[in-house]
């Protein structure tokens, strides 16, 4: 009659269950507290229960091999939950290509690429505006991107009111020359107050001193007066064009102060703790090959921009030789010193979900897991805050062949009852 091998398994199942109980069984002590040394066999175990064990080669009732469990594999617990230690001969070292080094403990210099974008410095930006309403005659300055001096023209304007304004100066100039020579104070002194508040409303408007005096030396009133820049730098908007009529809500032109500029720099949360005020940055463009800038963190954004999940962090350059141009994009290098402490390399860390894991290279090919609490990346190495020791020697290749083992026999040592053993059917 053809055997069910379902038949088979259940008979395997009830046997090992039973192992205590049956005649031809004998209780296998559980391995001592001997450390054997590492490749000899400990004990083995049923292929088809973990926790049946024996202390000599045999076979289950279903006439398969026990499994043999080598020192290397049996190694005591750790205090890393759902992890256990390794045992491992020279020759399985070799075989699986472990490594490790000596953690030391270093200067910590965290370096933090990214890229920044050129931009005009806003306290350098000067918008033009008349203060009186007016039409354009003349522009002296007539395309965007020419460098203007400070006190150069920009435009000619001509101004009814500003035409009737110079009028009256000229009527209190004569009337206060005349007056003086009065001999009431009071009429010679009310000749000098309307002088002197026509003077001021043509200064209000910005009028320049020298227009003033023209006008008092020719006794003639202008019909243009010109408008000057106040600052040198480059006209970056113009909105004037000949025979606009302008008010003084218009902006007639932007200019830019282009010897100091910004870069605004990405910096990712996660590299944040890194930046401070006062800090330098280098820059570097990808048309200037080997020229730097140096300029100090001057600002640091306190939102996050939504889309990309970085900080906006300002730096402040000279720019020598207009050399750097708003818009262009920068390379931007920041430098934190942050003391000194240990570092192992990436690849000895462990990312285990909420944890981070290292393996200790113990002596007698004993191979520990240990947590770690990590900090920054510095370099090609990871701070370690917490779970390392300076001497310490960490395993820095392969460790995800080691977890999975480590793993693996914690989960397996789990499913066994302590104490129990079974001498498999069929020994002799």
């Amino acid at each position: 009659m053809k055997r069910n091998p379902k038949h088979f398994v259940m008979a395997a199942l009830l046997a090992a269950s039973l192992g205590p109980a049956t005649a031809s069984c004998r209780k296998t002590p559980a391995p001592g507290p001997a450390t054997p040394s590492p490749g000899s066999v400990l004990y083995y175990r049923s292929p088809m229960d973990p926790s049946v064990h024996s202390a000599t080669p045999a076979k289950d009732p279903m006439g398969m091999d026990f499994i043999p469990v080598y020192a290397d594999d049996a190694a005591p617990p750790t205090t890393v939950s759902g992890r256990t230690a390794l045992v491992l001969s020279p020759a399985r070292r070799q075989v699986l290509g472990v490594q490790s080094i000596i953690v030391h403990r270093v200067p910590l210099r965290q370096v933090i690429r990214t890229v920044g974008q050129v931009t005009v410095d806003e306290r350098r930006l000067h918008h033009i505006h008349v203060k009186y309403e007016g039409f354009v005659e003349h522009l002296h300055v007539d395309f965007i991107g020419k460098f203007v001096r400070r006190g150069e023209p920009l435009l000619s304007i001509y101004s009814p009111e500003l035409v009737a304004t110079q009028q009256e100066y000229l009527l209190a100039y004569r009337a206060q020359r005349r007056l003086r020579e009065s001999g009431i104070a009071s009429v010679a002194q009310g000749g000098v107050d309307l002088l002197e508040a026509t003077r001021q409303r043509l200064l209000f408007w910005d009028i320049r001193q020298d227009d003033i005096a023209a006008i008092e030396k020719t006794g003639q009133v202008g019909r243009t007066l010109d408008l000057y820049s106040e600052i040198s730098g480059y006209v970056v908007q113009k909105m004037a064009v000949h025979g606009m009529r302008v008010t003084p809500a218009d902006t007639l032109f932007d200019i830019a102060d282009l010897s100091e500029l910004w870069v605004l720099a990405d910096v990712y949360e996660s590299d944040l703790g890194s930046v401070r005020l006062g800090m330098e940055a280098e820059l570097s463009v990808p048309y200037l090959p080997g020229q730097k800038w140096r300029g100090p963190v001057t600002y640091i954004a306190p939102t996050v921009e939504d889309r990309t999940r970085t900080i906006k962090v300002r730096v402040e350059v000279a720019n020598r030789g207009d050399e750097l141009k708003p818009g262009m994009f920068a390379d931007v290098l920041l430098e934190s010193d942050k003391g000194h402490g240990l570092t192992v390399p990436d690849n000895a860390v462990i990312d285990a979900g909420p944890r981070r894991l290292v393996f200790l290279d113990r002596e007698g090919g004993r191979l520990e897991p240990r947590e770690v609490q990590t900090g920054a990346r510095i370099g090609e190495g990871i701070e370690v805050v917490s779970g390392l020791a300076e001497g310490d020697r960490v395993v820095t290749s392969a460790n995800f062949l080691l977890d999975s083992e480590s793993t693996l026999k914690a989960a397996i040592a789990s499913l066994a009852p302590e104490g129990r053993a079974a001498s498999p059917a069929g020994a002799r």
